[in-house]
């Protein structure tokens, strides 16, 4: 049975969704204290995170930060407010999917069962594993390993990564990131896509890799495998 983390305030809801989605074999967590996210989060150790974006002392968006800083569970917002840049610092922020309020609840169970089918199911196949720069870039698993460590990417992050990968030492210009983010459903703009490569500069800065992304003016990004003199 997987383990979901409900963050929703409204006790109303949260009891309704618990019933219903503990129908579907999920075996549902809600938070006691608001103040202590993170703590309680910790101690549950989700398969899958829904998040309320308007909630008690922090939003929803400050626990996603704080989240992705420890682990790359799947993470499903849910809004009530109708605002574009909802949806866009949602998926800046490394979330896999957004529900509008009010919402059927099939579709939210068909989304969740999605997300876990892609991200448990993994097992089922080889790991896509590729090697760049003396490193493991583990695409299933969204981790890039080499002898200074582990890091943990976004879905973006990773999807950023395998495009240069795939294609190293050759430019892949801006253009065809975005596109090839739009065609997999992930809605990115030119803004989202500069914001998602210096996020992932960061974390590869911290196993000695964030230079080797570099920008071309004017041309797109290379992923080479040494910094040339």
């Amino acid at each position: 049975m997987f383990k979901l983390l409900l963050i929703e305030d409204d006790k109303s809801l949260f009891n309704e969704m618990k019933d219903r989605l503990a129908q579907w074999s999920l075996d549902v967590y809600g938070i006691s204290d608001f103040g202590r996210v993170i703590e309680e989060y910790t101690e549950i150790k989700p398969d899958l995170v829904i998040i309320d974006i308007q909630l008690p002392k922090f939003d929803g968006f400050h626990w996603c930060r704080m989240i992705r800083e420890h682990s790359n569970v799947p993470i499903i917002f849910l809004s009530s407010r109708d605002h574009p840049t909802d949806m866009v610092m949602s998926m800046n922020l490394g979330a896999d999917d957004f529900v509008q309020k009010p919402f059927h609840f099939d579709v939210l169970i068909a989304k969740i069962q999605a997300i876990l089918r892609r991200v448990y199911n993994y097992n089922t196949e080889q790991p896509d594993l590729k090697t760049w720069a003396g490193a493991t870039v583990d695409q299933d698993r969204n981790r890039v390993t080499n002898d200074q460590g582990t890091i943990e990417l976004t879905k973006n992050e990773m999807f950023i990564l395998k495009q240069l990968v795939e294609k190293k030492s050759k430019i892949v210009s801006r253009e065809e990131l975005i596109n090839r983010l739009w065609d997999d459903q992930r809605f990115i703009s030119d803004n989202t896509l500069t914001v998602n490569v210096n996020r992932l500069r960061k974390r590869l800065d911290e196993i000695g890799l964030g230079q080797l992304i570099q920008t071309k003016v004017g041309q797109g990004y290379i992923a080479v495998e040494q910094v040339t003199p």
